[in-house]
């Protein structure tokens, strides 16, 4: 989710301690390989598709095992009366970090992710579009996953955070503006050993063929962002057409979308159009880049749209 500010630090403390002996109450083989395979980076799974292990984006989110058996983490997620989808336990190795990179894939486009630390060192360094933070124990922060980003522990010791994907509901975008004021009262939201909370989890399926409604919406704001990458005539030329090449999808999809709906039968004709606008993406792209993080035009077209045009389980 593109935000207007790099960093939101949201005026809500949570108890770290309390936190960090959940954390070391979990069986050492709940921890697994984050999916990414980035050396030094491993995650815990909380909430899942059904609850399982797994790392997909797309079904009815669950509580894992973990989860239900960590009684504060459950109320830090309940606390916020939002919706949310993946959400794991995040570990940095001593030494390690996340690579620069930027979240462009359509799982994004309407989610923001919340990180609550809970083991960290001043010295491990949170960086946004070139902005650096270091987010401490217990404290609520959101960033603007959209821009350049990268994350460094240059530390001898772990670093862990609690991190939650939501697209927020009002009252949540409510909080994180009034977290940006001077002398901004923070809420303390300790333990409490009666409560038994469950948090809110996604359950709709996204549907097996994009709505045309969807794809113009991701489309416009795709085209907001692009430009060159050097200021060319023959640049200038491309993006001319690369313009003519998304509103030309955005047209042609809702054609078959009122010919065919999400019927099986129309699959083949939406696959010929998606595979038809990914060699012309691919052909003429470039020199065509996002603004503010600069991704490649068919990088981003691909992932967040024609990855998710069709879904996977359409036959």
């Amino acid at each position: 989710m593109r935000l207007p500010q790099r960093f939101y630090r949201l005026p809500v403390r949570f108890d770290a301690a309390r936190l960090r002996s959940e954390v070391e109450a979990l069986p050492r083989d709940a921890w697994m390989p984050h999916p990414t395979g980035e050396p030094g980076n491993s995650a815990v799974r909380l909430i899942t598709v059904d609850g399982g292990e797994n790392d997909r984006l797309n079904g009815p989110m669950r509580m894992t095992a973990n989860l239900e058996r960590s009684p504060y983490m459950r109320q830090v997620l309940a606390s916020f009366g939002v919706v949310w989808s993946r959400s794991r336990l995040l570990r940095l190795a001593p030494g390690a970090g996340v690579a620069p990179h930027s979240d462009i894939h359509y799982h994004w486009f309407f989610r923001v992710r919340m990180h609550v630390p809970i083991i960290t060192l001043p010295q491990v360094r949170f960086i946004c579009d070139g902005e650096s933070v270091h987010m401490a124990p217990g404290e609520v922060w959101l960033f603007d996953n959209w821009r350049t980003h990268a994350v460094q522990n240059p530390t001898a010791s772990e670093r862990i955070h609690l991190v939650a994907d939501t697209s927020g509901s009002a009252a949540f975008w409510e909080l994180a503006a009034r977290g940006q004021e001077a002398n901004a009262h923070v809420e303390d939201r300790p333990y409490h050993a009666a409560k038994f909370d469950t948090p809110l989890c996604e359950q709709v399926l996204s549907p097996t063929v994009m709505p045309p409604s969807e794809m113009e919406l991701l489309i416009l704001d795709m085209r907001s962002e692009l430009v060159v990458d050097s200021d060319t005539a023959e640049h200038r030329a491309r993006l001319a057409r690369y313009h003519a090449l998304l509103l030309g999808l955005a047209r042609d999809w809702r054609q078959l979308y009122q010919l065919y709906g999400e019927d099986p039968k129309g699959r083949e004709a939406y696959t010929q159009l998606r595979e038809a606008v990914r060699e012309r993406s691919q052909a003429m792209s470039s020199g065509l880049v996002m603004r503010t993080n600069r991704s490649t035009a068919h990088k981003l077209l691909e992932a967040r749209i024609l990855m998710a045009c069709l879904s996977a389980s359409a036959t």
